[in-house]
C-alpha cells in the first residue's frame, strides 16, 4: 500500500476524466412451474424454441418414426405401468412431418410444436436412441465404414438432443442480465514506494541516472476502443491507465477461462447462482458476487500496471551521454552526511460499480458458430496438402507405343501411343516414335557361261538401325541344249530344294525371304547385323543371271532406349516445370489467404462475429424451411443478368421479379423484423464452448486454428455456442410469448409472464436512465443517486404522504423516488416526491400503492441517478511516470 504524504489537503477528485468500463452480471432465473389438478408442467405449451431444436436435431429419416412406435408398443406390454415410456399418437404424427426429405409446408410450425409434451418428446429420444444403438450394432457387424459412419452420426445426433430437452426441462433458460458499469476517475497523487537511496559523505560529489521502462506485452499494450458510432481507434495506449489495464486484463482472464471464452459487447461479464427473480440491489446475492468479481479484475489489472512499470535510480561516473539524463548531487556540509531518498508517484483512482439497467435474457446453443469462417483454412490445409516435393511417377518402361484410351489411358484399339497419352498429360512436346528406315536395295547381273560362278553383293546398314529381314529378287536361266542341271545357292543358308539340280531352263524368286531359312548355325539370315555386309551367290550351269536384295531395316535397342530417354527427360522437365509453376501459384494463394486472415481490423472481427452470431441465431429460431435467399429467386436474379457473386443486383431501377418470388423473399420478413427489434444485439453474450463440442472428425482440425486476433482464434475452434440474448427493453411480454409459445400472441404458462413484467417494470423504477437531449426549463437531473431508510410505518394513500427517513439530504423534488426492495410481496414501488420539507428527515410523495413497514426492518428509500444504482466502491492505485526527492526521510514512515 502506497504511503500516504504528509500533506492534509484532499486532493481533488477529476470528475470530468472519469473512465468507464462497461459490465454485466448473468443470472439465470428459476422458472416454477404452476401447475393444477389437471395439468403439469410438462404438458404445458411452452420451451417452443428448445422443443423445435431438438426434433430438427433428431434428422428423422423416413420410416424412423414408425420404427419407435413399433418400439414403444412393446415397451408398454412390458412395462404397462411404466407412464415414461408412452407418446401419443398425436405427437408420433407430428415428429413423422419432420422426416427426411423436409417438406417445408407440411412442417408444423413453433406454436404448434410447443404444445408438445416435453415428457413424451423425451420417451421418443430414448427409443431413438435405442433404435439407432440397434442399427450401429449391426452396421459394425456387417456394414461397411461409410455404413458404420453413418449410423454414429444418426446416434450421435439423437443423443445430442435428449441432452438438450433434459436441459430444457430442467434448467429454463430465462434469466436476468444487469447492465453494469466500472467507473474510475483520478483521484490524486501519492508517494509511493522508496526506489532508491544515495548516500553522500560530506563534501562529496556523485553523478545520479534515471531510467524509467515499460515492459508490456502485446495484449496489454494494443487496446481497440470501439464508440458507439461504429469508429475503431487502434494504438498503443499508457499501460498506467487503470480502465486501459482493467479492459486488458479482462480480455487476458478470458483466454484462460477453460469453462468458455465470453465474446459480446460488454467486454467484462460474471455470473451468479440461479434465483428465484428478486431484487437486484446491492445487498443482492448477483450485487455481492460482481463487486467481488469486479475488485478481483481491477486488484489484478493495478497490480500487473505497477509490476511492469520501473524505474531505476543508479550513479555513474559519466556526466554526460546521450543516451540518459544525469544529475549533479553534491553534499556542501563539510561535517554532516545526508541521504537522496526517491520515491514513486503513484496515481489514485476512485473505482465505482454501478448498475443501470436490467434486462431480460434467453438461452440458446447453436453449434459451430464459425463454420462460414473456416472456410478460408479448409483452404488453406488443402493448399497445403498439395505443397511437397517434386514426384514425377514415370518410368522407363512406361513410354510405349501401345495404344491407350486418350482420356483414361487404359489399352485401347483405338486409342493413341501410351507415349504420346503421358505427353498431353503433362503438357510436354515429345519426338514421336522414330518410323521405320528405309530399306536398303541392291543388285546385279552377270553372263556366267554355264561354269562355275561366285557373284557378291555388297551394301552398308547404318550403325543405329540392324537388319529385320533380307528379301531376295532372282532371276538365273541356262544356255539353250544344256541338258546339265541347274544349282543356284546364297552362301551362308540352307539352300532351298527347289534351287538345286533344276532342270527346268531357269529359276525365279521374287521377294523370298531368305531368313525364312535358318543358316546352319539356327540364326535368321543377317538377322540384328549392321555394319557393312556381304551376301555371296553361286551359280552352275547357268547363263544369264540376275539377284537383287532388298533389306528390311529396324531400330537398334539403343537407338530406341535414346528415344525413351529423349521423351522422359521432355515429360521430366514439363512435369517439372508445371509443379514450379504450381507450387509458386499454391504459395501465392497461401499468401494472399494469410493476409486477408491477419490484416483485417479488429472492429470488422467483432463486426463478422456478431453477424455469425446473428446468423445462427435465424437458423435456430426460423429452422430448415428458412432461406436467405431461395433458389428460385436466386435462378430469376441470374436469369435477370443480376451479378450474383459480387453482389451487384439492386442497381438498377427494376428487378425483373414476379410477385411470387417476392411474396417468397417475404416470407419470414416480420419474424426477422421482430428479432431485430426485440434482442438487443449489442449487448448479446455469447460463450464459446471448445472444440470437442463438435463433431469428432474435426477436432484435429478445429484444434489447430491459428489467428493473431485471440477472440477470433476462439471463436474459430469453438464446436458450439451458448448465446445469451437479451431482450430489449418493453419487449419482454412479447418475447417470452414468442420463445415459449411460438407466435407472439401466443398463449404461455403465466410464470414465464410474470417474470418478463417484473423484469421489466423493476428496470423502469429503478434505473430511470439519461433524460432527453433537449430537456424543458423544469426538467431535473440527478448525476448519482441518493439512498436513505426508513423505519417507520407508512400507510397507503390516494393523497400526498410524508414519508420519515434517515436523512433527506440529496433528494431533488419533481424526480421518483423507489420505496421497499423486490421480493415475493412485490410491494416495490416508485413515486414522485412532491416536496421536501426543512427538517432534514421528512420527503413528501404524492401518493403511496402499498403499505410499508419498517419497524422491524428499515425499508430503503432510493432516487435513481442517470449513472444508475452504485453498488460498490473502492479505490486502486497505479504507477506514475513522475518521482519524488526527499532529503533524509525517516525511515521508520517509509514503506
Amino acid at each position: 500500500m502506497p504511503t500516504p504524504e504528509p500533506n492534509p489537503s484532499t486532493p481533488p477528485i477529476l470528475e470530468n476524466a472519469a473512465r468507464q468500463v462497461l459490465k454485466g452480471t448473468l443470472v439465470p432465473v428459476d422458472v416454477t412451474p404452476v401447475t393444477t389438478a389437471t395439468t403439469s408442467p410438462s404438458s404445458q405449451g411452452s420451451g417452443g424454441l428448445a422443443k423445435l431444436a431438438a426434433i430438427r436435431q433428431f434428422a428423422l429419416t423416413p420410416g424412423e418414426t414408425g420404427n419407435v412406435r413399433e418400439r414403444l408398443r412393446v415397451s408398454a406390454r412390458m412395462y404397462p405401468g411404466d407412464s415414461t415410456q408412452r407418446v401419443s399418437g398425436e405427437t408420433l404424427e407430428l415428429l413423422g412431418a419432420f422426416e427426411e426429405p423436409l417438406v417445408p409446408s407440411l412442417q408444423p410450425d413453433m406454436s404448434t410444436v410447443s404444445r408438445l409434451r416435453t415428457d413424451e418428446l423425451q420417451a421418443f429420444a430414448k427409443q431413438l436412441i435405442d433404435l439407432r444403438t440397434d442399427r450401429l450394432t449391426w452396421a459394425r457387424e456387417h456394414g461397411n465404414d461409410v455404413e458404420v459412419g453413418r449410423a454414429a452420426w444418426a446416434l450421435n445426433t439423437a443423443v445430442v438432443a435428449a441432452r438438450g430437452l433434459e436441459r430444457g426441462a430442467t434448467v429454463p433458460p430465462v434469466g436476468m442480465l444487469n447492465l453494469e458499469r466500472i467507473e474510475m476517475v483520478p483521484a490524486g497523487i501519492q508517494r509511493g514506494e522508496l526506489l532508491s537511496t544515495i548516500p553522500l559523505a560530506p563534501g562529496e560529489e556523485t553523478a545520479v541516472t534515471t531510467k524509467e521502462w515499460s515492459v508490456t506485452s502485446k495484449e496489454f499494450t494494443t487496446i481497440v476502443t470501439d464508440s458507439l458510432e461504429e469508429v475503431s481507434e487502434k494504438g498503443v495506449t499508457d499501460n498506467t491507465d487503470l480502465s486501459q489495464s482493467t479492459s486488458s486484463q479482462s480480455q487476458h482472464a478470458n483466454q484462460f477461462n477453460v469453462t468458455g471464452t465470453v465474446q459480446g459487447g460488454i467486454p467484462i461479464i460474471s455470473g451468479s447462482s440461479t434465483a428465484g427473480f428478486t431484487s437486484q440491489d446491492s445487498t443482492s446475492k448477483s450485487a455481492n458476487e460482481s463487486i467481488k468479481h469486479a475488485r478481483s479484475t481491477t486488484e489484478k489489472a493495478s497490480s500487473r500496471s505497477r509490476k511492469e512499470h520501473k524505474v531505476t535510480v543508479s550513479t555513474t561516473t559519466v556526466t554526460g551521454t546521450e543516451q540518459s539524463s544525469t544529475r549533479i548531487l553534491r553534499n556542501k556540509h563539510d561535517t554532516q552526511p545526508m541521504r537522496i531518498d526517491y520515491f514513486s508517484l503513484m496515481r489514485n483512482w476512485r473505482v465505482r460499480l454501478y448498475r443501470y439497467g436490467l434486462r431480460l435474457t434467453y438461452d440458446i446453443v447453436v453449434p459451430e458458430p464459425g463454420a462460414a469462417m473456416r472456410r478460408a483454412y479448409a483452404e488453406l490445409e488443402s493448399l497445403r496438402a498439395q505443397q511437397g516435393p517434386f514426384d514425377f511417377p514415370v518410368k522407363h518402361s512406361d513410354i510405349t507405343t501401345t495404344l491407350v484410351d486418350a482420356t483414361t489411358g487404359s489399352p485401347s484399339a483405338n486409342g493413341v501411343p501410351k507415349y504420346q497419352w503421358l505427353a498431353d498429360r503433362y503438357g510436354a512436346t515429345v519426338r514421336p516414335y522414330p518410323a521405320d528406315p528405309a530399306d536398303v536395295t541392291v543388285s546385279d547381273h552377270k553372263q556366267t557361261d554355264g561354269r562355275w560362278y561366285f557373284l557378291d553383293l555388297e551394301f552398308d546398314v547404318p550403325s543405329d538401325t540392324t537388319i529385320r529381314e533380307v528379301l531376295l529378287d532372282a532371276h538365273v536361266g541356262k544356255q539353250d541344249g544344256d541338258e546339265n542341271k541347274l544349282n543356284f545357292d546364297v552362301l551362308g543358308t540352307v539352300i532351298r530344294a527347289e534351287w538345286k539340280n533344276v532342270t527346268a531352263p531357269s529359276i525365279e524368286a521374287r521377294d523370298d525371304r531368305l531368313l525364312d531359312t535358318p543358316n546352319p548355325n539356327g540364326v535368321p539370315f543377317l538377322r540384328g547385323q549392321n555394319g557393312h555386309q556381304k551376301v555371296t551367290f553361286f551359280f552352275h550351269h547357268s547363263d544369264q543371271v540376275f539377284v537383287g536384295l532388298t533389306v528390311k531395316r529396324e531400330l537398334t535397342e539403343q537407338a530406341q532406349e535414346q528415344w525413351r530417354n529423349d521423351v522422359w527427360t521432355a515429360l521430366f522437365e514439363a512435369a517439372q516445370t508445371k509443379y514450379i509453376e504450381r507450387q509458386q501459384q499454391i504459395a501465392a494463394k497461401i499468401a494472399s489467404i494469410e493476409e486477408l486472415i491477419s490484416s483485417v481490423d479488429t472492429l470488422t472481427l467483432r463486426r463478422e462475429e456478431n453477424d455469425e452470431i446473428m446468423k445462427s441465431v435465424l437458423r435456430f429460431i426460423l429452422g430448415t424451411d428458412f432461406s436467405f435467399m431461395p433458389d428460385n429467386v436466386l435462378a430469376a436474379f441470374r436469369a435477370a443478368g443480376v451479378d450474383v457473386e459480387h453482389g451487384v443486383g439492386f442497381d438498377g431501377p427494376k428487378l425483373g421479379l414476379s410477385q411470387d418470388q417476392w411474396t417468397l423473399v417475404r416470407q419470414h420478413q416480420n419474424i426477422i423484423r421482430f428479432i431485430n427489434q426485440a434482442i438487443e444485439w449489442e449487448n448479446v453474450v455469447t460463450f464459446l464452448y471448445s472444440y470437442f463440442w463438435d463433431v469428432p472428425p474435426s477436432w484435429r482440425f478445429i484444434r489447430e486454428l491459428r489467428h493473431p486476433d485471440p477472440n477470433r482464434q476462439a471463436f474459430l475452434r469453438a464446436g458450439s455456442a451458448r448465446i445469451v440474448l437479451t431482450v430489449r427493453k418493453g419487449w419482454e411480454e412479447r418475447w417470452m410469448r414468442f420463445a415459449e409459445g411460438g407466435s407472439i400472441g401466443a398463449q404461455v404458462p403465466e410464470q414465464y409472464l410474470s417474470i418478463a413484467k417484473e423484469i421489466a417494470a423493476y428496470d423502469e423504477r429503478n434505473y430511470p436512465g439519461i433524460p432527453p437531449a433537449n430537456p424543458g426549463r423544469v426538467a431535473t437531473r440527478l448525476q448519482d443517486a441518493v439512498y436513505t431508510t426508513s423505519s417507520e410505518k407508512v400507510i397507503r394513500s390516494t393523497g400526498e404522504k410524508n414519508i420519515k427517513v434517515e436523512n433527506s439530504a440529496g433528494f431533488v423534488v419533481g424526480m421518483p423516488v423507489v420505496l421497499d426492495v423486490e421480493d415475493q410481496r412485490h410491494i416495490q414501488e416508485s413515486v414522485r416526491i412532491t416536496k421536501i420539507p426543512a427538517d432534514g428527515t421528512t420527503i413528501t410523495v404524492e401518493k403511496l400503492n402499498f403499505d410499508h413497514d419498517g419497524t422491524r426492518t428499515p425499508f430503503p428509500v432510493l432516487q435513481p441517478g442517470e449513472r444508475g444504482a452504485l453498488i460498490a466502491e473502492w479505490n486502486e492505485y497505479t504507477p506514475t511516470a513522475g518521482t519524488d526527492i526527499a532529503v533524509t526521510s525517516n525511515l521508520g514512515g517509509i514503506a
